[in-house]
């Protein structure tokens, strides 16, 4: 049960978990005779009896006129009220966010999905007209009260959510939502600023991931908000969209069946769907049996001759399906899980997975602990715990999560025989190589994003040693790692260039046409080509030139290289100030700017608060 005052509305409100009296919204003092009750308390508290009055009136239950009873189905855990927009909202046992007129409770406004668990804790923030909501699993979500719809999820590992949540609650002067669990967790809010007329976005939500299908030379996007586009590789044209789950459960990750011709996403509730994405049929759902958990990456191997999707997030075990294409339309369950995964697997939630055939699977988490796996036996091959940035001494408070991995195979390490080598993302921007077969141990460290931001993505082009990494601020970084020196803690890039104004989702390198595929929660999907010319065609010299984003009206051709301007800049990344080149004209600080900027170190000018 809650029980909260709200002065603005002069009133108690009180939930239970029974669902003809969810929520009661009552005034402090009955209507009826009340200036005579106020008087009377007044005049006994001025004289000072210290004897026990018998007043004019005798408490009683309140009248109907005076209170608003709502029911909702299976009660009502959280609640909170909004002068402003005349606004209450509930919620409860069945994930459902309502909205209500506070003084109708025949039904409610509207009702907002998304939440994959009972929601425990809300509040509104009448300043920001939204809606902040945090349900069992710890993760929290963002409304837009006019556009009722979710803007923001935030994953509690990464938010650093432990333990139940008990309370949450949003500070307007500091735009900072605080909540509380086995310790108070603070999540800074930055918010979106208007879109420029000039700038073309993919999706209305943030790109969690996109893929190339080579069979049908398609690019396949998904969205924060669970929308799915296909869209025409050689043109940029959509070709369809279609919205992958009724509850707007957001899409996590996604991959391709061995021909590319099924799509397979996962989710923040803990499934994988099967999609026939040029249709936008679901063909099978596969999911754990009871508590489901979300799935971070999932990927499609083959071993043996038998294909598998292999599955891996937040409940810390590794789920294998069996790939059975002509067994559709029901529930699969995944195999057994293996005896080392569930004695010495990992302790924290796994965050990626990649695989080095025919047998080496390797799963990071995020506490920054790899483990090589052995896939025909299940067995543990290595394990591997990533080192910190250089002379780093406070190790509290660093992101050591692994979110992306590559093997390199017959990679030349300290001028010994190839070697299979892993490469994963360290703290601070930076990159660690491992030496998987020869010695299993770490060979070195470097140095990649140049404003010390966490890589998000790795990726190796097909038949070469060249290394792309994308970093939480857009930046994509190329490496030849065929002259890699290990020595050197800072290696010269061959090439770098702003891709994105926000963190890169997803990063392939499409080997046949040499170009690059990106996305990003800045919400679009991007070509580039493999030196990071932006693809760009133009019909009149003298305009600004057209952007090659997916969802941009005009049509483009891949296979002409003419259509390509170098350098073709992206708009919204041309006027950001992270985009700013380094220049000595740019490094003269003036009286004021020595004012402004005295207490901000180097590293805090290029870091990205976000929620």
């Amino acid at each position: 049960m809650l029980v909260k005052y709200f002065h603005s509305f002069q009133a108690v409100a009180s939930s239970s978990n029974e669902e003809t009296s969810s929520l009661v919204v009552g005034c402090v003092l009955p209507s009826t005779h009340s200036a005579q009750q106020l008087k009377e308390i007044r005049e006994e508290c001025y004289e000072g009896k210290n004897r026990k009055i018998q007043l004019s009136w005798i408490p009683q239950a309140r009248a109907s006129g005076d209170q608003t009873v709502f029911s909702v189905c299976k009660g009502v855990k959280a609640f909170d009220l909004c002068q402003k927009h005349s606004l209450l909202v509930t919620g409860g046992m069945d994930r459902l966010l309502r909205l209500w007129n506070p003084r109708f409770s025949e039904k409610p406004t509207a009702i907002l999905k998304g939440h994959s668990s009972p929601i425990v804790s809300l509040c509104i923030s009448s300043e920001d007209s939204q809606i902040f909501s945090v349900s069992t699993d710890s993760t929290v979500k963002i409304w837009h009260i006019q556009d009722q719809c979710c803007l923001f999820t935030a994953d509690p590992i990464v938010s650093g959510i432990h333990g139940n949540v008990s309370a949450c609650s949003y500070s307007p002067a500091m735009r900072s939502l605080y909540v509380a669990a086995d310790c108070i967790a603070v999540l800074p809010l930055m918010l979106r600023s208007k879109r420029h007329s000039r700038i073309t976005v993919s999706h209305d939500e943030a790109v969690m991931c996109c893929g190339y299908s080579k069979e049908f030379r398609q690019v396949v996007s998904c969205s924060e908000g669970s929308v799915v586009k296909v869209w025409d590789f050689d043109t940029g044209r959509q070709v369809f969209e279609f919205t992958a789950t009724p509850d707007l459960t957001t899409i996590t990750c996604m991959t391709f069946d061995l021909k590319g011709r099924r799509l397979i996403t996962g989710g923040t509730n803990g499934c994988l769907k099967v999609w026939n994405f040029n249709s936008g049929q679901c063909l099978k759902t596969l999911k754990k049996e009871g508590k489901c958990h979300l799935v971070s990456d999932c990927i499609f191997l083959e071993v043996q001759g038998f294909s598998y999707v292999v599955a891996v997030g937040g409940d810390r075990r590794i789920d294998i399906y069996s790939d059975v294409p002509e067994d559709l339309y029901h529930v699969q369950r995944p195999q057994p899980s293996w005896k080392d995964d569930l004695k010495n697997g990992h302790k924290e939630g796994i965050l990626s997975v990649v695989q080095c055939p025919p047998s080496l699977l390797a799963t990071g988490s995020y506490n920054g602990e790899i483990i090589v796996w052995n896939v025909a036996s299940g067995s543990i091959n290595c394990r591997f715990v990533g080192p910190l940035a250089a002379k780093e001494q406070n190790t509290e408070g660093l992101d050591t999560s692994v979110p992306s991995m590559v093997f390199i195979k017959n990679l030349k390490v300290l001028q010994l025989s190839p070697t299979t080598a892993l490469l994963t993302p360290g703290v601070k921007g930076w990159v660690n190589l491992w030496d998987v077969l020869g010695g299993r141990k770490l060979v070195s460290s470097f140095k990649v994003s140049k404003f010390q931001q966490k890589i998000t993505k790795l990726s190796i082009a097909d038949k070469t040693t060249l290394l792309y990494a994308a970093d939480r601020i857009g930046y994509i970084y190329i490496y030849n790692m065929e002259t890699f020196d290990p020595e050197q803690r800072s290696p010269r890039a061959e090439h770098f260039w702003r891709a994105h104004t926000g963190s890169i989702t997803s990063l392939q390198i499409v080997t046949s046409d040499q170009v690059v595929l990106t996305s990003s929660t800045d919400r679009t999907v991007r070509l580039w080509s493999a030196q990071g010319e932006f693809i760009d065609i133009r019909r009149d010299f003298k305009s600004w030139s057209h952007q090659r984003t997916f969802g941009q009206p005009e049509m483009w051709s891949v296979q002409i290289p003419s259509s390509w301007t170098h350098p073709g800049v992206p708009y919204e990344v041309l006027i950001d100030p992270l985009s700013m080149p380094h220049h000595d004209i740019l490094k003269r600080k003036s009286h004021l700017s020595i004012a402004i900027s005295s207490d901000m170190t180097e590293t805090d000018r290029g870091e990205l608060k976000t929620l």
